[in-house]
Formats: C-alpha cells, sequence, structure tokens
C-alpha cells in the first residue's frame, strides 16, 4: 500500500477513514460513527433536581393512576377482579415510562464504559437531568473526554518520537552500510555525518527523558540568585562550540544583572531557545540575547533573537507544543519539537510566562521570571 496514500486515507461517504490508524477496524468504525444516545428516549422528569423527588412523584402518579382506576371501576360495576387487573397494569405502565427516563443515563453510562473498556472514547451521555444521576452523567462526559484526549496524545507521542527515532536511525544505518560496503571511505566527513546523527539521537534521548521528567512532576526547584552575563557568556561559548555557522551578542543591562532562579532549568530554557534560533538563522547571521530586570526584585526578562524567517502568527499559540516545529521546519532540520516544550515547563516551574514577541524581522522568544515573590 502507498504509505502517503495511507497518511491521507479514503473519503467514503464524506467520512475520512485513516488508513493509517493501529487499532483494530471495528474500533476505527466505531470511532467514526461516534454514536450519541438518542434524543428521543422521553425523560419527564428532567425538570426535577433530586432524585428523591423523582421517586416521590413515581409513587404519586401510580397512587393517583390506581385511585382514578378505582373510581371509574366502581362507577361503572366492574368486578373486583378486573379492576385489580387493569389498576396494576396501568400502574406498571406508568412506572415503566417514568422510571424509563431516570435510568437511562445510567444504561447509557454503562454501554459507553464497556466501550471504553474496548478503546472506543467517542461515546458521550446525553445529560439533561438535573439531579445527581445528571450530575453524574456530566462527570462522566468529562472524564470521557479527558480519557479521550490522553489516548490521543499517547498514540501522537507515539508516532512521533518513533518518526523521530527512525530518522537518524536510518541516516546512520545508511552511512555504516556504505562504509561496510566500500561505498565511501571512512575520512572525517563520512565519520563527522554519522556523529552527527548520534548526536541528535542523544539529543531526542535527553529531551525524551526531561519530557518524562515534565509528566511526572519530580523536577524539584532550587532557586538561588546569580549574575545573568557570565552564565550567559558561558551558555553562548557552549553553544558556539557546536555551531559555528552563527555569530551570538549577549545585552545584559545593567551589566551586574543578578536573577533568582535555578540555574539548571534556566539553563535548558536558553539551551533550547539558542540551539532553535541558531537552526532558523541564516549563514553568518547573529543570534541575540537580551536580558533585563523586569518587575520585582530578583526578576528577568529574557529575550532570544534570531534572523530567520520567523513564526506566523497563527502558530505562535502552538509552537511551545510537543513535537510542534514552527516557521515551516522539516523533520531534516535536526530539531525534535521538544525544545520549546521544555522551555515553557522550565519557566513554568518558575511561575514565570513565555511567548513569542513581536519583532521586525526574525523571531523573538521572550522569558519572564518573577524572581522572589515577595
Amino acid at each position: 500500500m502507498d504509505p502517503d496514500r495511507a497518511r491521507r486515507g479514503l473519503r467514503a461517504g464524506g467520512t475520512v477513514l485513516n488508513l493509517a490508524d493501529p487499532r483494530p477496524a471495528r474500533l476505527r468504525h466505531l470511532r467514526l460513527r461516534r454514536l450519541r444516545p438518542s434524543r428521543g428516549n422521553p425523560r419527564p422528569l428532567d425538570r426535577l433536581r433530586s432524585i428523591k423527588a423523582k421517586l416521590g412523584v413515581l409513587v404519586i402518579a401510580s397512587v393517583f393512576v390506581s385511585t382514578l382506576l378505582i373510581i371509574l371501576g366502581l362507577r361503572a360495576e366492574v368486578r373486583f377482579r378486573y379492576m385489580l387487573v387493569f389498576t396494576s397494569l396501568a400502574c406498571l405502565a406508568v412506572t415503566l415510562v417514568l422510571a424509563h427516563g431516570m435510568t437511562s443515563p445510567l444504561r447509557e453510562m454503562t454501554t459507553a464504559a464497556q466501550a471504553m473498556a474496548r478503546g472506543d472514547y467517542s461515546r458521550r451521555v446525553r445529560a439533561t437531568s438535573r439531579d445527581e444521576v445528571g450530575r453524574l452523567a456530566g462527570a462522566f462526559n468529562r472524564m470521557a473526554a479527558d480519557l479521550e484526549a490522553v489516548d490521543r496524545h499517547r498514540r501522537e507521542l507515539v508516532a512521533n518520537v518513533s518518526h523521530e527515532l527512525r530518522t537518524p536511525i536510518s541516516a546512520l544505518h545508511a552511512v555504516l552500510e556504505n562504509l561496510v560496503d566500500g561505498v565511501q571511505k571512512p575520512d572525517p566527513d563520512t565519520l563527522g555525518l554519522a556523529l552527527n546523527q548520534t548526536a541528535r539521537l542523544g539529543r531526542l534521548v535527553s529531551q525524551l527523558l526531561d519530557l518524562s521528567r515534565l509528566d511526572s512532576g519530580a523536577v524539584p526547584l532550587q532557586a538561588r540568585e546569580f549574575a545573568v552575563r557570565p552564565f550567559l557568556t558561558a551558555l553562548t561559548a557552549e553553544t558556539g562550540a557546536l555551531s559555528s555557522d552563527v555569530r551570538f551578542r549577549v545585552d545584559v543591562q545593567p551589566a551586574d544583572l543578578t536573577a533568582l532562579a535555578d540555574p539548571e532549568r534556566l539553563h535548558q530554557v536558553v539551551t533550547n531557545l539558542v540551539a532553535n534560533a541558531c537552526r532558523h538563522s541564516p549563514l553568518g547571521g547573529t543570534v541575540s540575547l537580551h536580558a533585563r530586570r523586569d518587575e520585582g526584585p530578583g526578576s528577568l526578562r529574557l529575550e532570544v533573537q534570531d534572523e530567520g524567517p520567523g513564526i506566523p502568527y497563527g502558530e505562535r499559540g502552538r509552537v511551545f507544543e510537543r513535537f510542534t516545529r514552527g516557521g515551516g521546519s522539516s523533520s531534516t532540520d535536526g530539531g525534535t519539537g521538544l525544545g520549546l516544550a521544555i522551555a515553557r515547563w522550565a519557566v513554568d516551574l518558575h511561575g514565570g510566562d513565555i511567548s513569542v514577541a513581536e519583532s521586525s524581522h526574525g523571531c523573538r522568544i521572550r522569558v519572564i521570571l518573577p524572581g522572589d515573590p515577595a
């Protein structure tokens, strides 16, 4: 099967069928149908706010119907045994009609829970009643939506990680295969290509470890005061040793500016921002780092500016999501789509804010750390 065709899917009957979905066809069919509870089910007691009130109405309605039929039977001089049968059947019919609407959400929740156990998280329950069962149905729908989102993110994570691992592994395999077959000689250029792919694999593994710490919340924050200029100067020197295609400019005002933050976590933030800026800057371009004091003691406003194509306005809210590349980046640019997500996580640990700022050219990422809240 053509993989491009599988990724695009086939359109049948106005519905897009994802042929690349690894789940069984039966579950895909269930998901595409997205069965919803019927709106035609009678629920005459939905307006009542308590299940006790509904039971009371059920009893009163049964007693009223029984009394009415008994009175009519006595006036018509119907025999008692016939009157008892008709009265019992009428009470049973009233009870079934009213109780059906009361227990309908419970039946729908049972069906939806069974579908969720099979992997279909698209089912929802009709939550129109105002009583305890209705509130339970609303909570069930929110839980189902959360589980559907978690399942979708899990599948996207597996697919994206598999893709990111496959690219450098395939490139490394091709280089080594050429070396073994004698197609290429083990010259510095060929070995450098293999080294670059192993470095990319190492960065991806490190970022995935950071991502696991992000999800588990197992990273403590160890904030202390430190000088900003030496910190940024050392970081750009480290990055410059790996990327000699761009120049760095560090602008810190005042020169003795200090900040209160966790230097290790902030190092993650700035390293990812600078690496991202280097990838998108042209050859010989300049990556600028501007640091100023923000409001409050120990606060810091840090901006990283590149000379690349910038990030379109519509993508600025998404670039900090996992496996998202902004500015038209491709999977071959060396990025994993995790750097900005990790940067946002580290900034959130500080209670700060990270965003794409307005810029006349290139991309400007702004980080604000609150410092000492006191």
